[in-house]
């Protein structure tokens, strides 16, 4: 945005602050309005969109204090603060305003004239342009009032990835900056990991490089598998049997292979077991997958069944499973 927009654009006003707000304060309301008239919030909203980079383009200038200075110096000059007026005595005007710029408030005053050049209109030329100073020398009086390259704003999105995707690494699109940016997912991505697409976020002022585009991901639910970070969380089911003699089983993994987990015996339900490296495979040390039994009791026994178990139960009744439940359920 050329610095001569800045007479008239109210950048405080486009963020709904007063002139005199602090940094924080700036935002605070940029990341509120920015959520508010994000294009993933509304797609196809051309109203928004407008709106979306008018924030981003006042909070580009007065988050920076230096180009917040120029901003204010320059509104000061013109249609934001002090009115010009082309000389005459009295009511201070243009010549004051560069007095008190240039030498302090009581140095020497620049007349404006309408004699060849035109004043005022040269002046703000200079000031804009680069063009040759009206007051001598070869550049601008103000160096380039808000000339300095600046880098565009991270803008931020989220996806939804399915379990295969986060395992295996995909290519998917996501909005972002009113058109749809196309984002590689790297393998054993876990669910919440935030990933950067260079280049694609807000735009950059004066020449300036622009943002990049952060997106979280959400791992959708599998009725099997759940992450843990880099780690595989699945529920196995187990026989009586299989929990009070220990057993070996076959288990299936995410990697589409099987993996067989030793059982000890006399398991109880919630216990869990480590199968390591069979977890999220990426960058750094693969995970492990965390395996909680859970004993499955039969609906219906058939009468040798029914037996059995009685039986069992003759043989065990001195044991007492719930024997320190009373103690640990004692409220102080």
């Amino acid at each position: 945005m050329a610095s001569q927009d800045w007479l008239s654009k109210d950048f405080y006003a486009v963020l709904g602050v007063d002139k005199n707000a602090s940094q924080d304060d700036i935002k605070k309301a940029y990341r509120k309005l920015a959520r508010t008239y994000h294009p993933d919030k509304n797609p196809g909203d051309t109203a928004a969109e407008s709106k979306f980079k008018e924030v981003g383009e006042a909070y580009a200038v007065l988050s920076d204090e230096e180009d917040r200075k120029q901003y204010d110096a320059i509104r000061a000059m013109g249609g934001g603060g002090a009115r010009f007026s082309a000389g005459g005595p009295g009511g201070g005007g243009f010549e004051d305003v560069f007095s008190s710029m240039f030498s302090g408030g009581g140095g020497t005053q620049y007349r404006t004239t309408n004699q060849s050049a035109g004043g005022f209109e040269d002046i703000l030329s200079g000031m804009f342009s680069g063009g040759g100073s009206p007051f001598g020398g070869g550049g601008s009086p103000f160096g380039g009032f808000g000339r300095r390259p600046q880098r565009g704003e991270d803008l931020f999105a989220t996806a939804s990835i399915t379990l295969g995707q986060a395992i295996n690494g995909a290519t998917i699109q996501v909005a972002g900056q009113g058109q749809r940016v196309t984002a590689k997912i790297p393998q054993g991505v876990h669910d919440g990991q935030k990933i950067r697409v260079r280049g694609k976020g807000g735009p950059g002022q004066h020449g300036g490089e622009p943002g990049d585009l952060i997106i979280t991901l959400t791992v959708e639910k599998h009725p099997v598998y759940e992450l843990d970070g880099k780690n595989v969380k699945m529920t196995l089911p187990v026989s009586f049997p299989e929990a009070a003699l220990g057993a070996k089983v076959e288990i299936p993994t995410v990697h589409g292979s099987t993996v067989k987990v030793k059982i000890p015996a006399g398991s109880s339900s919630g216990n869990t077991l480590r199968v390591r490296g069979h977890g999220l495979r990426g960058k750094g040390l693969p995970g492990d997958m965390l395996v909680s039994l859970n004993i499955v009791v039969p609906k219906k026994l058939s009468g040798d069944a029914k037996a059995a178990v009685e039986a069992f139960a003759e043989a065990t009744k001195d044991a007492n499973p719930r024997a320190d439940l009373g103690r640990m359920a004692e409220v102080s």
